[in-house]
């Protein structure tokens, strides 16, 4: 929402005496997720003032189910720091447990420890406070806390994460009450769903584990996949990608996101992936590690139906339950009736969707599809306000979506914020 008249009349008062300096006011990072964490920590490595807000790998136990896992291996799943002995594998040694390979799978529980690990040791000084809001004021941004606080910032990073754009199809949440569907994104517990009925729709990591998640809890969950076919991902042959056989190694290099060249492109070529026309961009981001389930999964899913090659051609409520009205490629139709509609349809980057950005710093966004138009620094078209993580990724892609992609962004980001300069995006 916006600012208050009154911080506007005292901040122009301020920089006619020539107090307010860009220079010297600090760069704000809104978000404690690994992206925020590792932004925060290379600004400060380059010397740059900041001030971080946020509650340490928030929406990673408020907004993801106990019991999952991570797509990641161990080796691409450490925030990027500058100094030594902030990795994954320094957080397992300082709890006294032993090194791990490829065919380990990360408990989201792990992940959230080793974040606020990270938080605790490298970034103590961050402020566990939520942002208000934020408005551009005289080329400046003006932020509000939730404290009522108020200052002046010459820098703003979002590193807001995914939550924001949890996608919903406005056909499905219009046609049915808000307590008989939600998205995956606002279930830290799926225990509540025990002995219901769930349809889960979706194909991907999401629908297949939260279906998983749901038959070990007691629920009855049938999966939905428009795809034809549900694909899981294949176990690692070894722990390290160095053990493969040299001409495998050739032919399917290893990388972070996984073994192959277009793996391998995804995670070193975020700068050129930048300079692909914007329908290019989109394809990848969606294709590449495009939707699957976790090799872990596979046998999880012998007992939990999957209707494939089905869409929702309408959705109602009937008797406080839900029916879906179902067609096949053929046109055949079936109504399933379930308890509750589970939506795991992802996520879609859309600014507008940020409330806390004042509504007239939103429409200075220049943007394509909702998505912002960033310069090789992260930079938006609005001087001085940097988006990474999700936002970031239908610009340099796919890795943006992982914990490995954090130090890519963060060296490119700091490095612009630093430098005090800007490339047109």
């Amino acid at each position: 929402m916006p600012m208050n008249t009154g911080f506007s009349v005292r901040h122009r008062a301020a920089r006619k005496g020539g107090v307010h300096s860009p220079g010297r006011l600090p760069a704000v990072v809104i978000g404690a997720g690994p992206y925020g964490l590792a932004t925060a920590a290379w600004l400060s490595a380059a010397g740059t003032p900041r001030r971080v807000f946020g509650e340490p790998m928030e929406c990673w136990y408020a907004n993801m189910p106990a019991g999952m896992y991570l797509k990641s291996v161990p080796a691409a799943s450490s925030i990027s720091t500058p100094e030594s002995g902030y990795r994954l594998e320094d957080f397992r040694a300082a709890r006294g447990r032993g090194p791990v390979g490829d065919r380990y799978p990360i408990p989201v529980e792990e992940m959230i420890a080793y974040g606020r690990w990270f938080q605790e040791r490298r970034l103590p000084e961050l402020e566990r406070e939520k942002v208000r809001a934020v408005e551009h004021v005289d080329g400046l941004f003006a932020v509000t806390l939730e404290s009522g606080e108020e200052f002046l910032a010459g820098k703003v990073v979002m590193a807001t994460g995914q939550v924001p754009f949890a996608y919903e199809p406005p056909e499905l949440t219009g046609a049915l009450p808000g307590e008989l569907v939600s998205h995956t994104s606002r279930h830290r517990d799926l225990s509540r769903f025990s002995g219901q009925r769930v349809a889960v729709l979706g194909a991907g990591q999401s629908a297949l584990e939260s279906a998983a998640l749901l038959h070990e809890a007691g629920a009855l969950p049938t999966v939905i996949a428009r795809a034809a076919s549900v694909a899981f991902g294949s176990p690692p042959d070894t722990d390290r990608p160095s053990d493969r056989p040299r001409p495998v190694r050739i032919l399917q290099p290893g990388s972070a996101l996984g073994p192959g060249w277009s793996h391998v492109a995804c995670c070193y070529g975020g700068g050129v992936i930048r300079h692909l026309p914007q329908g290019t961009r989109m394809r990848l981001l969606h294709n590449v590690l495009g939707p699957s389930g976790g090799w872990w999964l596979r046998p999880r899913m012998d007992d939990i139906p999957v209707l494939r090659g089905r869409t929702i051609r309408s959705a109602g409520a009937e008797d406080g339950t839900v029916q879906l009205d179902l067609v096949d490629a053929d046109g055949h139709a079936r109504v399933l009736r379930a308890d509750h509609l589970l939506l795991a349809t992802g996520y879609r980057v859309d600014v507008g969707r940020l409330g806390l950005l004042a509504p007239e710093l939103r429409r200075e966004i220049r943007t394509f599809q909702g998505v912002p138009r960033l310069s090789a620094g992260f930079e938006s078209s609005v001087p001085g306000l940097y988006f990474t993580g999700l936002a970031a990724a239908p610009t340099f892609g796919p890795v943006l979506r992982f914990v490995a992609g954090t130090g890519f962004a963060a060296r490119r980001l700091v490095r612009s914020v630093a430098a005090g300069t800007r490339t047109r995006p």
